[in-house]
Parts: structure tokens; C-alpha cells; sequence
């Protein structure tokens, strides 16, 4: 969702990637003076640097899950241990 009412928008259709089919830039207040042509022409070279989508997110391994759980299990038990032993 997009607040506010002023709001200067720079819509990118020809972005020269085939995963994009056009880009939203939106203005920054500050910028917002500058001229259409160079607004455009600096929201251009900005779509031309998007020729692939963002990276996903790796996905961690079972083994490192399941080992990571494991020696916190092991932990608990051995500080269990220790504090049983402690408090004779």
C-alpha cells in the first residue's frame, strides 16, 4: 500500500531484463525538483543494473538443524547435571 498524496512516480516499462516487466521508482521529496528528463534518465540507469531477481534466501541443511538442536539438548542435560550435582 502506498500513503501519502504526493508522491512522484517514475514508472520504468522497457527495463531490458527478461524477469521484469517494468519497475515503480518512487521520488525522493528532496529530488523531486529536478527535471523529468534527468529523473528519467537516472531511473533508467537504475532498471538497467536489474537484469535478475533478488537472490533467495538459502536454505539451511537438515543435518545443521538437526546437530544444532542435538548440542542444546546435550548442553541442557550436562548444565542439569551440574547444578543437580552442585546443590548435594
Amino acid at each position: 500500500m502506498i500513503k501519502g498524496i504526493n508522491r512522484q512516480v517514475v514508472e520504468v516499462r522497457d527495463t531490458g531484463s527478461e524477469c521484469f516487466e517494468r519497475i515503480l521508482f518512487f521520488v525522493k521529496p528532496e529530488y523531486a525538483g529536478l527535471s523529468e528528463g534527468k529523473i528519467r534518465e537516472r531511473a533508467g540507469l537504475a532498471a538497467r543494473g536489474a537484469t535478475q531477481p533478488p537472490a533467495t534466501r538459502v536454505k539451511k541443511s537438515r543435518l545443521t538443524e538437526v546437530l544444532k538442536v542435538g548440542l542444546s539438548m546435550l548442553t541442557g542435560v550436562a548444565l542439569g547435571i551440574v547444578i543437580s550435582l552442585a546443590v548435594r
